[in-house]
């Protein structure tokens, strides 16, 4: 089964094209959709989720028409939203049960089962008395992943959900993002170039609402080879060189600007040639060099 998105696009009433003929095929396993603020990737997972309406375009699950039949989406669909709303008081047992029962599972011994399964899955069975309030932000998020596989979903859709998490618990959700998309197709949302190197195997670039580049990482990093070039400059310099030469990106390490430069040949003047990588990628596509 796959997602299959062709020709969508949404104009917002204050004339923001946010998303302008998308097409894409998102198969099983994990997707990375990566775009700045503003790209249109959150529009397209509201549009996904069937949480608002575009103007023109199809979006089918296998053979479910996603857009004439929500209630059949919904189903099917496990959804962690960038923000999301939980009774702050109640304990993360309690809260899922409260979910599970609006989701359907209406067997008090079968709900009791799956959120105990849920809660040792995402690691939280140890803390699940106690209350949401009290939570890490690692913590919340896991708990927003557990919420979202009540269901046994065929779709999984996370926007933005490493944003604020300390490396260790990045890594856990990480980790438990891998497990899940052995058998779900789960889109994951993000501006972050390293969640998109290390959890997915396809992928799309989105820019003002278009699609940039879809495939596999790997594929987008070899149009790079032989063009990306790097070197340490003083602060002082970085106007000249930019007047001079395609610069995608600045960094400062130690304190110190490192310029990677895009150019088929080499610059010269003490630039070095560079393997490039997925940051690469998305700043030269999202400058229009590619």
């Amino acid at each position: 089964m796959d997602l299959r998105i062709e020709n969508l696009s949404k104009t917002y009433p204050n004339g923001v094209r946010a998303l302008d003929n998308v097409t894409l095929t998102i198969p099983c396993g994990m997707y990375g959709l990566l775009g700045p603020n503003g790209a249109g990737k959150s529009t397209l997972m509201r549009t996904i989720a069937t949480l608002q309406e575009p103007d023109s375009g199809q979006i089918h699950l296998g053979s479910l028409d996603v857009l004439r039949e929500k209630e059949e989406l919904r189903k099917r669909l496990g959804y962690l939203p960038q923000d999301f709303g939980v009774y702050p008081r109640v304990s993360a047992q309690d809260m899922l049960d409260h979910l599970a029962l609006l989701k359907g599972v209406t067997n008090r011994q079968e709900r009791g089962d799956l959120v105990e399964s849920l809660l040792v899955r995402t690691n939280l069975h140890q803390v699940r008395k106690k209350a949401l309030s009290g939570f890490s932000g690692g913590m919340r998020q896991r708990f927003g992943i557990a919420q979202a596989l009540i269901g046994s979903p065929q779709l999984l859709i996370v926007d933005e959900p490493t944003a604020g998490l300390d490396p260790g618990e990045r890594n856990r959700f990480y980790n438990l993002l891998a497990e899940i998309g052995e058998n779900v197709i789960v889109i994951l949302s993000t501006h972050i170039v390293q969640d998109v190197m290390e959890l997915c195997t396809n992928m799309a670039i989105i820019h003002e609402g278009r699609v940039l580049f879809a495939g596999a990482p790997d594929d987008a990093v070899g149009t790079l080879g032989g063009k990306i070039w790097q070197k340490f400059v003083a602060k002082t310099e970085l106007k000249d060189l930019d007047s001079r030469f395609r610069i995608i990106s600045t960094k400062l390490i130690a304190g110190r600007p490192l310029v990677h430069v895009y150019r088929a040949e080499s610059p010269g003047d003490g630039f070095a040639p560079v393997q490039a990588d997925l940051e690469d990628v998305f700043f030269s596509r999202i400058a229009g060099l590619q």
